[in-house]
């Protein structure tokens, strides 16, 4: 990996978390989507979408609630997918290698938050002057800027540092040590699947449950009208629910 390709992860990652609009969050965060760019960036697509989609399994039931922060899966979807290609390891072994670092990920982002609440202060100081065309400063340009800085440098000289050793690592591994590896990367998306059904299987939400998997097993339906057919029975649930309890506080009233 050159240092060229490194700052180009090390981008990816900013992008990927740094709230900028129409990109982070809700699509370039996903292991899916910056594994396939981590790939394009060094030469091997195919193996960055199948080695990023493997890494997202595990984080199919993933939830930032209140500004929490479980796992970093941007940092574990670049990282994992950059180790996978320059290092020649299978999907299963990087995603046992790739879900630490997403562990470890979540330091950037508490960092990111700390840090962040002083340009509050400094918005404050702008105002109590009267400088309110300096505000935009605080609320975009210092965060973005301590955003990059605490994205781009440690994800660029993991990802060129790192892959020169991993390779290394795997071959030192004993072949029992390589096999636990490997299992625990097979275990992974079960453990995604295994989150998912926990928030899915829940009070009245489980008849769509079976009610999916059976539509989708033995219908030979297509994503496509699948997903619509989706839609319009939760569409047709809420609206059978909101008049089941509008009808309630009517009779209340009465």
């Amino acid at each position: 990996m050159s240092v060229f390709q490194a700052f180009l992860c090390g981008v990816v990652y900013f992008l990927a978390i740094g709230n900028l609009p129409f990109v982070g969050l809700w699509s370039l965060q996903r292991p899916l989507v910056c594994g396939l760019i981590t790939g394009i960036i060094l030469g091997d697509p195919l193996t960055g979408a199948m080695t990023g989609a493997s890494i997202n399994l595990v984080y199919l039931g993933f939830i930032s609630a209140g500004g929490s922060m479980p796992a970093d899966m941007a940092l574990a979807g670049i990282l994992g997918t950059a180790f996978a290609i320059t290092g020649g390891l299978d999907a299963k072994t990087a995603l046992s290698v790739a879900v630490p670092i997403g562990l470890l990920g979540t330091i950037v982002w508490y960092g990111r938050m700390t840090f962040g609440s002083i340009f509050v202060h400094v918005a404050d100081n702008y105002i109590e002057n009267g400088e309110y065309n300096k505000i935009w400063r605080a609320n975009v340009l210092f965060p973005q800027l301590l955003t990059a800085v605490i994205t781009i440098i440690p994800c660029g000289l993991a990802a060129y540092f790192g892959a020169s050793y991993i390779s290394g690592f795997i071959e030192a591994l004993s072949g029992t040590a390589l096999t636990i590896f490997t299992v625990i990367g097979g275990m992974m998306p079960a453990l995604g699947v295994a989150i998912t059904l926990q928030y899915i299987f829940k009070g009245e939400a489980r008849v769509f449950l079976f009610l999916g998997f059976i539509l989708a097993t033995y219908s030979s339906l297509d994503l496509l009208p699948l997903g619509v057919i989706a839609g319009l029975t939760a569409l047709i649930y809420v609206q059978a629910t909101s008049n089941k309890s509008d009808s309630e506080e009517d009779e209340i009233y009465e």
